[in-house]
């Protein structure tokens, strides 16, 4: 009777080993390819409610639902937004759509991806005992603002003015300290610290009602977009979907995460700003096809009188940029 010849031990055990680490191979890629992709994103200020949208969907957890790790990274005076960018040192960040098509002229790599606001709420805070009460009865004032403010330039050109400049700094003390003050201004949140502080409401001159009408941005370098495209889109939808639950459903997560990132943040500032973005429609636009459906949207044809705009005021050397180069809404659900 002939025996029947064992398998060597060593040929046992490689055999052992390499059934057991098929699953647990196919285990970790798993794992891996169910990691959330990390994205980092620069505010452009310290978080307040103009970044409602962002912090609603991080607190109710739709960018996980997406698939992604969100960190947004606060801003303020000193934040080098455009430069992070630029050097890919982050992924997205807030801006306002002037600024940016400023730089992409200048041949940084951006792409304005999505609206924060329809229209950016910057404008002019005057004192309610002013006798200012219209663009043209700026002529001859001073006005307190970040220097070389391209709507300033606008307005004279506009309404051919001749003004004095002081330079801002970020405070409204001297605006409290001078009744005949007039200072640039964020619709949504000076007004508010005015007030507290002692102040009565004040008058807003808005940069929409002039007609220079730029959007608040999140723009993006064009090689993330390039090889990230896929979690582009799904940052975008996690973002709309933010904004839309911050406005029409409970803001509680966002101001309890907006308190926390920012200890100043009280709840009747929160409440005011967030307040002042629904009833002037700053998210979901001003014009006819405005709505819900409307939330991040960016239009070729504002683009390309913002652009004349500028080339008009010198700002932009003309032919250097288009809708098309500077803007895309691919990203967009």
């Amino acid at each position: 009777m002939k025996l029947r010849l064992r398998r060597p031990l060593s040929s046992v055990v490689r055999s052992l080993l390499l059934a057991l680490s098929t699953p647990l191979f196919a285990l970790n890629s798993a794992v891996a390819a169910a990691a959330p992709a990390k994205i980092s994103v620069q505010l452009d200020w310290v978080p307040e409610p103009e970044h409602g949208g962002l912090y609603q969907a991080l607190a109710r957890g739709f960018f996980r639902e997406e698939g992604l790790d969100v960190t947004l990274l606060p801003g303020g005076p000193g934040a080098q937004v455009m430069p992070s960018v630029a050097t890919g040192k982050v992924d997205i960040a807030q801006a306002d759509s002037t600024t940016t098509l400023l730089q992409q002229a200048e041949g940084l790599p951006f792409v304005q991806f999505v609206a924060v606001f329809q229209d950016d709420p910057s404008g002019i805070l005057v004192h309610a005992e002013s006798p200012v009460r219209s663009f043209a009865d700026l002529n001859g004032q001073t006005i307190i603002a970040r220097p070389g403010w391209p709507f300033l330039k606008f307005l004279v050109e506009k309404y051919h003015l001749k003004i004095n400049e002081v330079p801002q700094n970020f405070s409204v003390a001297a605006f409290l300290g001078n009744k005949q003050a007039l200072q640039q201004g964020y619709f949504i949140a000076e007004p508010h610290h005015i007030t507290q502080a002692g102040g009565k409401p004040p008058r807003f001159l808005s940069t929409w009602d002039a007609g220079f009408r730029a959007y608040a941005v999140l723009i993006t370098n064009k090689k993330f977009a390039r090889e990230r495209p896929a979690e582009l889109r799904a940052f975008t939808r996690a973002y709309l979907r933010g904004w839309q639950d911050y406005l029409e459903g409970d803001p509680t997560p966002a101001h309890t995460a907006l308190k926390k990132a920012h200890a100043p943040n009280t709840d009747a500032f929160l409440a005011f700003s967030r307040q002042a973005i629904i009833a002037e429609k700053l998210v979901t636009g001003r014009d006819a096809h405005g709505g819900p459906k409307n939330i991040g949207r960016l239009e070729a044809a504002r683009y390309a009188e913002q652009i004349a705009q500028l080339e008009a005021l010198g700002l932009l050397p003309k032919g250097k940029l288009t809708p098309a180069t500077s803007f895309t809404n691919e990203f967009l659900p």
